[in-house]
């Protein structure tokens, strides 16, 4: 299964984009986002940019996608359900597509819901995903596959919890993407010990 871990940096990104007609769009949302996300961690401890620099390579480098708009929506894609950034202010700084695509895969709020009424509203949202448009989809498989690449780094229980939501709701919005359903089904295939 091939993974997407080389781009730990901005600068490393912003080296193999160099010519990449997109690059002046990405090199502003990448600054927005990491000046959005400042010190934030993964729960691996890595820095948060990591996540969203692999989500972009899966996109470029895997997938192909070259639009301006869904490549920098990848990069800004947790900025409002993790920062205090809003939608509004992506709006402002790259536009209705970019903010429309962030909107779409941004969880609703869950403060406040105990456990089993925050699975609920995750999987609420999971489902009105089929109904998103496909540059939004290829930002939340950007997403997943950036998380599920290196799934054996969590805790068991979530590993199992995990690879159950994404077989039953990401494998079917790969179905969309040719790229993404072959890269999703060999994930699936070396994860299935999960099951």
């Amino acid at each position: 299964m091939r993974t997407f871990t080389s781009w730990r940096t901005w600068d490393a990104a912003r080296a193999d984009l160099a010519g990449h007609p997109a690059l002046p769009v990405l090199t502003r949302a990448a600054e927005a986002a990491l000046r959005w996300h400042g010190d934030q961690t993964r729960p691996t401890g890595a820095p948060y940019a990591e996540h969203l620099l692999e989500a972009l390579e899966v996109l470029v480098r895997g997938a192909g996608v070259s639009d301006p708009a869904t490549l920098a929506a990848v990069l800004l894609h947790d900025v409002v359900e993790d920062t205090p950034a809003t939608v509004a202010e992506v709006e402002a700084e790259f536009g209705d597509e970019v903010a429309e695509l962030v909107d779409w895969v941004t969880k609703p709020p869950a403060g406040g819901l105990g456990r089993k009424e925050k699975r609920a509203a995750k999987a609420a949202y999971l489902r009105r995903l089929g109904d998103a448009p496909d540059k939004a989809i290829l930002v939340k498989l950007a997403d997943r596959a950036s998380n599920v690449q290196t799934l054996e780094n969590m805790p068991p229980d979530f590993q199992r919890r995990y690879y159950a939501e994404t077989i039953t709701y990401i494998l079917p919005l790969a179905a969309r993407s040719p790229w993404f359903a072959e890269w999703f089904e060999e994930w699936r295939r070396a994860y299935a010990h999960l099951l």
